[in-house]
C-alpha cells in the first residue's frame, strides 16, 4: 500500500539521504557523548536508532512529536562542547511538551544541513495536512496491522489490528465486516477494500442520528434544516442563515452539495469534528479581548523559578527553562541572580545543588523569545542576592542586551496616574524588583540633571571664566541632590544603575491592605507565598479583592514543593491575583487549569479580569459570592468516545475501559466533579449517553475540565487524557472535544462528543 509519504510528500532530496541513515554523537551532557546510528525509516514519519548501522533499530520519536530544529550555536550543552565539535555539525531536535530536547552531532557540516533542512521539511509537512489528511489515519492502521509488511491484511491481522485500536469487537460481527470489505474475496483486504472497512468500523450512529433528527429525508441537510440545526441545538443565533453556507462551502466534500446548498452526512460529521464544532468557541481564540486597560486588571501568565527544568534541591537550571516558558506564552520570568566567578553574575536556586547558569545568558535568551509567541510585554522579576560590583553588570548586561526592548523610564517620561495597557507595552520587556526611591523621584532627578544641564550650557556660553567651578561644584545648584547621595552612601544595598532599571514594578513588602493603601503607589507590587495568599482570602477576601483591582500581586508556590509540584491557580486568581506563578515544568491538574485560562485571547498571556475584580470598590468576595453574579445551570450529556488510547502503547494490556469525569473549577461553592459509568472494552468507539448537571453561582470565573480515565476498581484510576477550557468560552450544541495529553499536546484523533446545554439561573432554586 502506498504509505501517506510517498503519496503525498514532494520528492526531496535531504529526506532520500535520511532513509539511509547516519551516524551521529547523541549528547546528554558534557561526559555522556555515545555514537549512534539514526535513519528515516520509509514511511517518512518515524526516526529509528541503533547502536550501529544494521544493529537492533527501535523507534526514537515520530515526526509529529517534533516542535521544531535549531542550530547547534543555540543549545548551551551543545555551546560548552564547542572545544571538541564544531558547532556547525550541532543541532538540536525539540519535541512539543516536556521531553527532553535531543541533541546530536553529525559527522560533517553537510550531513547536520540535511538532517535539519530534511526534518524542518517533514515537520512543516505534518503541520499543514489539512483536517481531511488528518482524519484519514486508514494508512497508519494498516501499516501497524499489516505484521508481515506484504500490503494485504488477513483476518487474525485485522483481530490483531482491533486490539491495537483498543477495540474488542464481537468475533462474528468483525468477520461480518471483513467479508462485506473484501470485494475480491480472496480473504485478504487491500488498498481501497481495507478504507472501507475502516469506514464501516469508524461509523458514527449517534452522529447519524443527530443527522436524521434534522433530516427529512435522511440522506442530506438542506440549506433551511441546517439553518434550523446552528440555530436550535448549537445556539448560534442571528448568525445561524450565513453561518451554513460558510460551513457548507468549508465542509461539505461533494462540489455538488456545495453547488446546490446541501450537507451530507460525511460533511456533517467533518463540521462536528472541526475548529467550528470544537467545544471551545473560535470567537476567543484570536485576541478578542479589550487590550488598552491598566496591566493590573489582567491575569498574566506567570513561570516561578523559570531557570528550572527539573526540581528545586538538584534539578539542572538551564536557559531551555526560559524558551519553553515563553514559547508557551508566559509573559512573566522569575530570575535568581547570585554573585559568580570573574564578575559575572549566575542564575541558579540559592543555597541548593541547582546547576548554574550565567545571567547573560539568560538576558540574551530572554531577548530572543520574548515575542515569538506573543508581542504583549514580558516582566522579568529577579531576585536579587548579589554585590554592589555584580549589580552594575547585571545593569550593563540589561541595557546593552535588551536595547529598544527594554523599558527604562515611563512610555512619555512623564509620572503616570495608572499603570500602562498590555497594548501600550508591545514587545517591551519590564523590570521588576527592589528600588532605591519613588518614581517620582526619579522623574525629579532627570529633570533637576536637565535643568543643571541647560544651566550650566547657558552660563558656559555666557561666562566662560565660571567653567571651572561648575567643574567642582555642580551639586550646588541641587542641595536636594547633594542629599541623596549621602543617602545613597549609607545603604550601599542596591546599584543606582539598576535600580533606574525598575520602572512601574518596583517590588515592595507587604504588611497589611491599609498599610499599602495608606503609604504604597499603584506601580509598587507585592509578593505573597501560596500559603499567605492562601489565608488573606479567608480572612479577608473582599480587600484583597479591592487591593488587587489597584495594585499588582504576585504569588509564588510554597517553599515546601521541592518537586516543583504545583497549587492550583484558580483560587488566586478568585481574588484577582495577577501573576500567579507555576512550575511550568511540572505537568498536571493545576497547569492544566492554567493552561485552560490561557488558552483564550490568541494565547497571549493576557486575560483581562472580570469586571467585578477590576473594580477598587467591588463589594465581591470570593470565598461568600453573593448577588448581582448571574448564576447559570449546566447540562452536559456525555454520548460518545472516538480513538481513546491506550496510557502505554507499548505494552500489550486489555483493552481500556473509559469513563469521563467533568470537574469544574470556579469559586468555593461551584468547585465540583461528578462523572459518567465505565464502558467495559472500548477504546475505539465507547458510548455512554448520560446527563450530567451543574449549577454554578459566579460562571465569569468558572473553568471546565474534561477527564477520561480508564476504570481500575483495584487502584486510582489510570488517566488517558484531558481537556480545559473557560466556561465563557465554551460553545453550546454538539461539539467534540478534543483530547490532551499529560503534557498538553494532542492525542489527536481522541475526541468525546457531547451535547452542552446552559441556561440562566439555577433550575430547582427555591428562591
Amino acid at each position: 500500500m502506498v504509505s501517506l509519504m510517498q503519496g503525498r510528500l514532494p520528492i526531496n532530496q535531504d529526506v532520500l539521504l535520511m532513509q539511509k541513515g547516519m551516524l551521529a554523537r547523541k549528547v546528554r551532557s558534557k561526559s555522556w557523548k555515545k555514537l549512534r546510528y539514526f535513519r528515516l525509516q520509509d514511511d517518512g514519519m518515524t526516526v529509528w536508532h541503533a547502536r550501529q548501522a544494521g544493529g537492533k533499530a527501535k523507534p526514537s520519536f515520530s515526526i509529529s512529536d517534533v516542535e521544531t530544529v535549531r542550530e547547534g550555536h543555540e543549545s548551551e550543552l551543545l555551546r560548552s562542547l564547542a572545544e571538541e565539535f564544531p558547532l556547525e555539525q550541532g543541532f538540536t531536535i525539540v519535541f512539543h511538551g516536556r521531553r527532553s530536547n535531543l541533541d546530536l552531532v553529525a559527522n560533517s557540516v553537510e550531513e547536520a544541513q540535511i538532517w535539519m533542512q530534511g526534518l524542518q521539511h517533514l515537520v512543516d509537512f505534518v503541520t499543514s495536512m489539512d483536517q481531511k489528511e488528518r482524519l484519514d489515519q486508514y494508512h497508519d492502521w494498516f501499516q501497524r496491522g499489516d505484521k508481515n509488511q506484504d500490503g494485504r491484511m488477513s483476518f487474525p491481522e485485522v483481530q490483531r489490528l482491533l486490539h491495537l485500536m483498543n477495540v474488542e469487537m464481537d468475533q462474528e460481527y468483525a468477520l461480518q465486516l471483513f467479508q462485506a470489505a473484501d470485494t475480491s474475496q480472496s480473504g485478504t483486504l487491500e488498498g481501497e477494500e481495507f478504507v472501507e472497512f475502516y469506514k464501516a468500523l469508524t461509523k458514527r450512529p449517534e452522529v447519524q442520528e443527530v443527522f436524521e433528527n434534522f433530516s427529512a429525508d435522511g440522506q442530506k441537510l438542506t440549506l433551511l434544516e441546517f439553518v434550523d440545526f446552528l440555530r436550535e441545538e448549537q445556539k448560534e443565533g442571528e448568525r445561524a442563515s450565513d453561518l451554513a453556507l460558510e460551513l457548507i462551502d468549508r465542509y461539505e466534500p461533494s462540489d455538488s452539495g456545495k453547488v446546490r446548498h446541501v450537507l451530507s452526512l460525511d460533511g456533517f460529521l467533518s463540521y462536528l469534528c472541526s475548529k467550528d464544532g470544537d467545544v471551545f468557541n473560535p470567537a476567543c481564540l484570536p485576541i478578542y479581548q479589550d487590550m488598552t486597560q491598566p496591566l493590573n486588571h489582567y491575569y498574566i501568565n506567570s513561570s516561578h523559578n523559570t531557570y528550572l527544568v527539573g526540581d528545586q534541591l538538584c534539578g539542572q537550571s538551564s536557559v531551555e527553562g526560559y524558551i519553553r516558558a515563553l514559547k508557551r506564552g508566559c509573559r512573566c520570568v522569575e530570575v535568581d541572580i547570585w554573585d559568580g566567578p570573574s564578575g559575572e553574575p549566575i542564575v541558579y536556586h540559592g543555597h541548593t545543588l541547582t546547576s548554574r547558569i550565567p545571567f547573560k545568558d539568560v538576558v540574551a535568551t530572554v531577548a530572543q523569545y520574548a515575542f515569538q509567541t506573543s508581542d504583549y510585554p514580558v516582566i522579568l522579576s529577579l531576585e536579587n542576592h548579589c554585590t554592589w560590583e555584580q549589580q552594575q553588570v547585571m545593569a550593563l548586561h540589561l541595557t546593552e542586551i535588551l536595547g529598544e526592548q527594554l523599558l527604562s523610564t515611563t512610555l512619555d517620561g512623564l509620572l503616570p496616574t495608572q499603570l500602562p495597557s498590555p497594548e501600550e507595552l508591545r514587545r517591551k520587556i519590564l523590570v521588576k524588583g527592589k528600588k532605591l526611591q519613588t518614581l517620582e523621584e526619579d522623574l525629579e532627578e532627570e529633570e533637576e540633571e536637565e535643568v543643571l544641564e541647560s544651566q550650566l550650557e547657558g552660563e558656559q556660553e555666557a561666562k566662560p571664566e565660571l567653567e571651572a567651578q561648575f567643574e567642582s561644584e555642580p551639586q550646588e545648584l541641587s542641595p536636594r541632590s547633594k542629599d541623596k547621595k549621602k543617602d545613597k552612601k549609607c545603604k550601599p544595598i542596591m546599584c543606582p544603575s539598576l535600580s533606574a532599571l525598575v520602572v512601574y514594578l518596583k517590588a515592595v513588602s507587604f504588611h497589611s491592605f491599609t498599610h499599602s493603601r495608606e503609604h504604597y503607589r499603584f506601580y509598587e507590587t507585592s509578593s505573597f507565598s501560596e500559603t499567605k495568599a492562601k489565608s488573606l482570602i479567608k480572612e479577608a477576601g473582599n480587600a484583597f479583592v479591592q487591593h488587587n483591582a489597584w495594585q499588582l500581586s504576585r504569588v509564588y508556590p510554597s517553599g515546601l514543593r521541592t518537586d516543583s509540584s504545583n497549587y492550583n491557580p484558580q483560587e488566586l486568581w478568585n481574588a484577582g491575583c495577577q501573576m500567579v506563578a507555576m512550575n511550568v515544568q511540572t505537568a498536571g491538574l493545576e497547569m492544566d487549569i492554567c493552561d485552560g485560562l490561557f488558552r483564550q485571547n490568541g494565547g497571549c498571556g493576557y486575560v483581562l479580569k472580570p469586571d467585578f475584580l477590576r473594580d477598587t470598590q467591588s463589594s465581591f468576595h470570593p470565598e461568600r459570592p453573593i448577588s448581582p453574579f448571574k448564576a447559570q445551570t449546566l447540562l452536559i450529556q456525555v454520548i460518545s468516545g472516538q480513538q481513546l488510547p491506550k496510557e502505554d502503547m507499548t505494552k500489550e494490556r486489555s483493552i481500556v475501559d473509559p469513563l469521563v469525569r467533568v470537574e469544574i473549577f470556579g469559586v468555593r461553592p461551584d468547585t465540583t466533579r461528578q462523572e459518567t459509568n465505565y464502558v467495559e472494552n472500548n477504546g475505539f468507539n465507547p458510548y455512554w449517553g448520560q446527563t450530567l448537571c451543574f449549577q454554578v453561582l459566579v460562571p465569569e470565573l468558572a473553568l471546565l475540565r474534561f477527564v477520561v480515565n480508564d476504570y481500575n476498581w483495584k487502584t486510582r484510576h489510570d488517566f488517558i487524557g484531558q481537556y480545559t477550557l473557560p466556561w465563557t468560552c465554551m460553545q453550546q450544541g454538539y461539539r467534540h472535544i478534543h483530547l490532551l495529553s499529560k503534557d498538553g499536546t494532542s492525542l489527536h484523533p481522541a475526541s468525546i462528543f457531547v451535547h452542552i446545554c446552559i441556561r440562566e439561573g439555577l433550575e430547582g432554586d427555591e428562591s
